[in-house]
């Protein structure tokens, strides 16, 4: 895989996805991301990360849940795919993703520089 727009593909398409129960955010938060996953991202001012880091909220949460879930990172992909990130309301795929799967996720997040969404 060239360049980390490639992995981050071929990893994203690793990760199981399911349905989050409507209007949850139970697993929002402040994340950090990799900078390339961030560029994806849409900016938003430092007045609203601010606010958002109070809040203890991720700055993408909207009113009816994530407002970038198409393009959310890699770290939300993984919440309630795996028992290390369950959601805490019982969702999850059918199928839990492959420990070998998210091993290689894990170790593309720790080998790439983390910003904070």
């Amino acid at each position: 895989m060239p360049c980390n727009s490639h992995k981050i593909h071929f990893l994203r398409e690793l990760i199981p996805s399911f349905e989050c129960e409507p209007g949850c955010h139970d697993c929002c938060g402040p994340v950090t991301t990799s900078a390339e996953e961030m560029a994806r991202l849409p900016r938003t001012s430092q007045k609203q990360q601010e606010a958002a880091l109070e809040r203890l909220d991720c700055v993408h949460l909207g009113p009816n849940g994530c407002t970038v879930y198409e393009e959310r990172p890699m770290i939300c992909r993984l919440f309630g795919t795996t028992p290390r990130l369950a959601c805490p309301r019982g969702r999850g795929p059918a199928q839990a993703i492959e420990p070998e799967a998210e091993q290689l996720v894990h170790q593309f997040i720790a080998s790439t520089r983390q910003v904070l969404v």
